[in-house]
C-alpha cells in the first residue's frame, strides 16, 4: 500500500467514525442532563429505539425527514415522561423504571411497525424521506488540493444535517450546563437537592426538565439511526449504542468534551472493526468474526474496569428526593 493509498484510508476510517459516533454524543449528551439532575437513566436505549421506530414509520408515511425527526422527538419525550412519572412523581427505583422502558421499546416498535407496514416488523423508508448527504461547497474543487482539500472533501462535507447539528451541540451543551442559570440550577440539583429546595426551587420540576431534554436528545439520536444513517428501522438496531453513549459519559467524569472524545474512541472501534473483519493478521491468521464485532464491547468493559472508580458521580444521582414536611 501506497502512503496515499493509506492516507486515504486513513480519512475514510474517521469518516466512518465521526457517522458512527454521531448517536453516541447525541445519547451521551442527554444522558448527561438526566444525571446530572440525580436521574439514573438507562433507558437511553429504549429511548433511541424507540425514536427510531417513529421517525421512520412518520417519515415513510409522510413522506418528509423533517416530520420523522419530530416523531422522534416527541417518542423521546413521551418515554422520558414515562420515566420521570416513575422514578420522580412517584419515587420508584430509576433503574427498574429504565429497564422497564427499554423492554418495553425493544417489543412494540417491531410489533407495531410489523402491524402496520407488514414488513416482518421492519420499515423501509424511501430515500426522498430521508435526510441525505449535504456537499459543503467547493468540496469536488478541493479535492485536488493535497491533504487539506482532501480531509476537507472527505471528512468535512458530506455528511447529512444531523451530524452537522451534533458537532455544534457538543459545546453548545458545555455552554448550557457551566455559563447559565439553568446549567448551575441543573447541577446543584444532582449534587445537593435539599439546599436546591430551600432556595425556592422546584426539585422535581428541574429533573423533569432535565428528562425532557433527554427525550429530544435521544429522538434525534434515534431519528439519526433510522432516517439518516440507515433507510428504515429493524428490530434492536440500537444494537446497545445507549449503553455505550452511558459508558462513554462514566468515563467522560460527566463532562460534555471528555464524553465526546470517548465516544469517538469507542466509534473509531466500531468502524474499524467493519475493516478489519475477514482480514488476515500477520502472525495470527483471520481472526474470528465474532471477536473482531466485540471490539467495541470489550473496550467498554476494559475502560470501566480500569476507570470507573476514578469517575465521581453526582451525589445525589439514583436517589429520589423527598421532601421534607
Amino acid at each position: 500500500m501506497t502512503a496515499a493509498d493509506f492516507f486515504l484510508q486513513s480519512l475514510l476510517l474517521l469518516d466512518s467514525t465521526i457517522r458512527l459516533a454521531t448517536p453516541l454524543v447525541l445519547a451521551a449528551l442527554a444522558g448527561l442532563f438526566c444525571e446530572r439532575s440525580g436521574v439514573t437513566d438507562i433507558a437511553l436505549e429504549g429511548k433511541m429505539l424507540g425514536a427510531a421506530f417513529a421517525a421512520a414509520a412518520v417519515a415513510q408515511t409522510t413522506g418528509s425527514a423533517w416530520a420523522g425527526l419530530l416523531a422522534g422527538i416527541a417518542f423521546g419525550w413521551c418515554l422520558a415522561v414515562v420515566h420521570g412519572f416513575a422514578s420522580i412523581t412517584h419515587k420508584g427505583d430509576q433503574v427498574v423504571s429504565g429497564m422497564a422502558l427499554n423492554v418495553i421499546a425493544a417489543g412494540l416498535g417491531p410489533t407495531l411497525a410489523d402491524a402496520w407496514f407488514h414488513q416482518a416488523g421492519r420499515i423501509s423508508v424511501a430515500d426522498g424521506a430521508r435526510f441525505t448527504p449535504i456537499e459543503l461547497p467547493f468540496a469536488e474543487a478541493a479535492r485536488s488540493v493535497p491533504v487539506i482539500g482532501t480531509i476537507y472533501a472527505e471528512i468535512v462535507s458530506g455528511h447529512n444535517v444531523l451530524v452537522y447539528a451534533t458537532a455544534l451541540a457538543v459545546p453548545l451543551v458545555a455552554w448550557v450546563v457551566y455559563r447559565t442559570r439553568f446549567g448551575l440550577r441543573l447541577r446543584a440539583v444532582g449534587e445537593n437537592p435539599a439546599a436546591v429546595d430551600t432556595a425556592g426551587i422546584s426539585v422535581e420540576g428541574m429533573r423533569y426538565r432535565a428528562l425532557m431534554v433527554t427525550g429530544a436528545l435521544c429522538g434525534v439520536a434515534g431519528a439519526y439511526l433510522s432516517i439518516a444513517q440507515n433507510a428504515g428501522f429493524i428490530r434492536d438496531m440500537t444494537a446497545g449504542r445507549g449503553y455505550l453513549a452511558l459508558a462513554a459519559l462514566i468515563f467522560g467524569k460527566w463532562r460534555p468534551v471528555p464524553t465526546l472524545l470517548a465516544c469517538l474512541l469507542f466509534a473509531f472501534t466500531d468502524a474499524a472493526q467493519a475493516r478489519l473483519q475477514g482480514a488476515a493478521l500477520p502472525g495470527i491468521g483471520v481472526v474470528p468474526v465474532q471477536l473482531i464485532q466485540a471490539l467495541p464491547y470489550l473496550l467498554t468493559i476494559f475502560l470501566l474496569a480500569g476507570f470507573v472508580g476514578k469517575a465521581v458521580a453526582p451525589k445525589a444521582i439514583g436517589i429520589p428526593y423527598v421532601k421534607e414536611r
